[in-house]
This record gives structure tokens, C-alpha cells and sequence, in this order.
């Protein structure tokens, strides 16, 4: 998810073990093993996550749950339904497409409620909108931003020069007028380290809105309803609690990633709270995890007047509420 480009990725080699490592004592009864496939390196916005292992909250479901890192050679949708995980985290845009590519997919929950992805920009910037960036160059990850495609469009970017981006700030801090995507909980971080104050457009003010999941194949879903109902239940448990106290949560992923630093999580984690990125609009955190088939669809049609989804299908076929209590 917010793909923080000064992470450090010999943390590959270590962190699947450590992730097992550090749950409490199993108590004494057969639990469930279960992999979960994370989109990147341990980090905040995988909070959630971390807080039901550290806190127990999958083994009190009689789960024994592993946390394997990502990374930028990580494909996590090939990963789930190849099998080498029972879980994977990503955007509904992403699962939209992989059900388009013949992966048979379903969300099964939503980990955020808003996308932190967006343009970042000096503070002072005279870009305001979206529209503003014609004239200008953009530092985009290419081949993996849809989301730009889409802005690209509805705001009839016609005389926009992408430009790969350098997987960190270094531009951004050396050159007044740079312009990148960035996640609003990471790169505006590094910016203020080094005395810039930014701002964020966020491609889900434009209209462009994924959810972040947590997803299975559609055979997991149908022969392991209990199994996913166990994991779905625990998740949102642990993401609340997150939002109240991410100390747990902050102490793991330090130890499984030392490239973080505790002011950099603080960051995150509040970015994640002050932006509602997780909760959503309700203070209370009842719309935790929800998902509304009208985005879902919305979503659809909108990869589908990209040509990004070519082969159309029933969008009902990429998610599931059963699994999600009411509001």
C-alpha cells in the first residue's frame, strides 16, 4: 500500500520468519494456519493487521496467522491465486482487474475506506487541482497507475509528460517545480524532514475511489466460509484498535522493519486517523471494513470506459458482504 520508497528491502530476508515469530504462546488447541500476503514491506498502513498478531486477537479465533512481506517484486493477486497465501491486501481497482484477467478473486472486507494515493505538490504550488497539471511534468510509477490513466482523462490532460518515478523524494526536495504521486501518509514526511511543507490531491476527490482490501480466491471463500469469517472478524477487531493505540502494532513492525523510525509511524498512523482513510466519515468506527456495491460498480464502469477491464463481467463476482456485519 503506501509504498514508503526509502524502505530498505533486505528486510525480505528475515521478516517472514519474525512475523512468525513474535505472536504470543498458541494456546492448546489445533489452530488454523493461514498466510497473509502483504502489498509491501511492514509498515504502518498495515496496522491493523499487526494489531490482531500482536495482540492475539487471530489465535483467539484459532487462527495461526503469518504476515509475508511485499515488495516491488511481489505481484500479490498471482500470489493468493497461485496459493502460496490464503489472504492478500490490495485495491478493489486491482481485484476488479485481476477477475478481468481470468484470476477469480472476492474482496472479502476493506481495509481503508478512502485511498491515500494523490498528486503531492509544494505547498505553495500554484496547482490546485487536477486540471492544473497540463503544462506540466508528472513523476508516475509506470505501468501501475491506473488511477492517473483515469485523471488523465476526466480532466483532459492533453500537454501532461509523465515521467518515471525515482521511488523516493530527492527530486522532489532538489527541484521547486517536481510534481509525483505519493501516498498522503509517507512521502509528505520526508518532505517536512527536509523543510518542505506539501500538499496531497487525492485521486479519490476526483471521483476515482478504491477501497484498500483484504481478499481470497473465490474457491477459499466458497469451501472455507468459517475460516474467512474467523479472519474477517479478528482484522476489523485489530484495525479498530489500531486507530486507538497503535503501540502494539508500532512495536512489531519497528523490529520487522528497521528502516521505519517511531516519528515516521507516528505520521502515518495519524494521517491515517486525521484523513479517515480507514474509518471513513463515522467517528464511532462502525464503517470499519464496510463496502458499498455502488462503488463497486461505479469502479467497474469506470475501468471499463478506461479499456482497462476489456472483458466485461458482474462486478458482484469481485466482492462479498457476508462476511461484514451491518451498520
Amino acid at each position: 500500500m503506501a509504498k514508503c520508497f526509502f524502505r530498505i528491502s533486505c528486510v525480505l530476508v528475515f521478516v517472514g520468519f519474525f512475523a512468525m515469530g513474535c505472536r504470543r504462546p498458541a494456546v492448546d488447541r489445533q489452530l488454523t494456519k493461514i498466510v497473509l500476503q502483504a502489498d509491501w514491506y511492514p509498515q504502518p498502513e498495515h496496522g491493523g493487521f499487526y494489531t490482531a498478531l500482536a495482540k492475539g486477537y487471530y489465535e483467539d479465533e484459532g487462527l495461526d496467522v503469518t504476515i509475508l512481506p511485499g515488495g516491488p517484486y511481489i505481484t500479490v493477486e498471482k500470489q493468493v491465486s497461485a496459493g502460496s497465501a490464503e489472504f492478500g491486501m490490495g485495491s478493489s481497482d486491482k481485484v476488479l482487474e485481476s477477475n478481468a484477467e481470468g484470476l477469480a478473486l472476492v474482496a472479502i472486507a476493506a481495509t481503508m475506506e478512502h485511498d491515500p494515493q494523490g498528486i503531492m505538490v509544494r505547498k505553495d504550488s500554484p496547482i490546485h487541482s487536477f486540471s492544473d497539471l497540463n503544462g506540466h511534468s508528472v513523476a508516475i510509477k509506470v505501468g501501475e497507475s491506473t488511477w492517473f490513466e483515469f485523471i488523465v482523462k476526466r480532466f483532459q490532460l492533453n500537454n501532461v509528460h509523465v515521467v518515471p518515478a525515482m521511488m523516493n523524494v530527492a527530486n522532489f526536495v532538489a527541484d521547486p517545480q517536481y510534481i509525483q504521486q505519493a501516498f498522503a501518509t509517507s512521502e509528505p514526511f520526508f518532505a517536512h524532514q527536509a523543510g518542505i511543507e506539501t500538499r496531497v490531491l487525492l485521486v479519490s476527490d476526483a471521483g476515482y475511489s478504491p477501497y484498500r482490501v483484504m481478499y481470497a480466491t473465490r474457491d477459499f471463500v466458497q469451501q472455507h466460509p468459517e475460516v474467512v469469517a474467523k479472519f474477517v472478524r479478528a482484522s476489523l477487531k485489530g484495525w479498530k484498535e489500531y486507530l486507538n493505540d497503535p503501540a502494539a502494532a508500532h512495536a512489531m513492525i519497528g523490529k520487522l522493519n528497521p528502516a521505519l523510525n517511531p516519528e515516521w509511524m507516528q505520521f502515518t498512523w495519524q494521517q491515517l486517523r486525521d484523513g479517515h482513510f480507514v474509518a471513513g466519515e463515522d467517528p464511532s468506527g462502525a464503517q470499519i471494513g464496510q463496502m458499498d456495491p455502488k462503488r463497486w460498480t461505479t469502479m467497474y464502469e469506470q475501468l471499463v470506459d478506461l479499456k482497462v477491464i476489456d472483458k466485461q463481467f458482474d462486478p458482484v463476482a469481485a466482492y462479498t458482504l457476508q462476511f461484514l456485519q451491518s451498520k
